[in-house]
């Protein structure tokens, strides 16, 4: 069980919204931006007022939707000021289970007594049964549960 994002579809993404700042006529002449830093896998919105702001981070949500990324991986900070009258926000792209939410995982299957061995390893969670009705059943039972991660279920077997 894994949470991954394709980091080149939301390169893509910025890309796109990039090329529609550059057009749109609300955004003409000022200093509305979005750049993106692939190895720390975040975002960067300028603007010059928050409903800038908040134009720019609609596109975003819907070119990434468009492209097959879960929203629930985007961490959506603050508005901050940024230097002279511009506006700065940060998005960060999630990439795997953090500790605390994989012991949620664990805690589920334990407590359902799901016949299933769930092991932490650096950022996924490792579920390990003999019959494959158990396995089925762990992810359905995770996949009815909210846990604000986007689960991929990988090597299946």
């Amino acid at each position: 069980m894994v949470s991954r994002v394709d980091l080149a579809e939301v390169q893509t993404a910025v890309h796109q919204v990039q090329r529609e700042v550059g057009t749109r006529f609300d955004f003409r002449g000022t200093k509305a931006a979005i750049s993106m830093e692939p190895r720390e896998g975040t975002l960067t919105l300028i603007g010059e007022s928050d409903l800038q702001l908040h134009s720019l981070l609609e596109l975003v949500q819907q070119r990434l939707a468009k492209r097959g990324v879960s929203l629930r991986a985007l961490a959506i900070a603050d508005p901050v000021p940024a230097g002279g009258s511009t506006l700065r926000q940060i998005i960060t792209v999630s990439q795997g289970i953090p500790a605390d939410k994989a012991k949620q995982l664990q805690k589920l299957l334990r407590d359902n007594k799901v016949k299933v061995n769930a092991q932490f390893q650096e950022d996924q969670l490792r579920v390990a049964g003999s019959k494959k009705d158990d396995l089925q059943a762990a992810i359905a039972m995770l996949k009815a549960q909210d846990f604000g991660l986007d689960l991929q279920f990988v090597n299946y077997r």
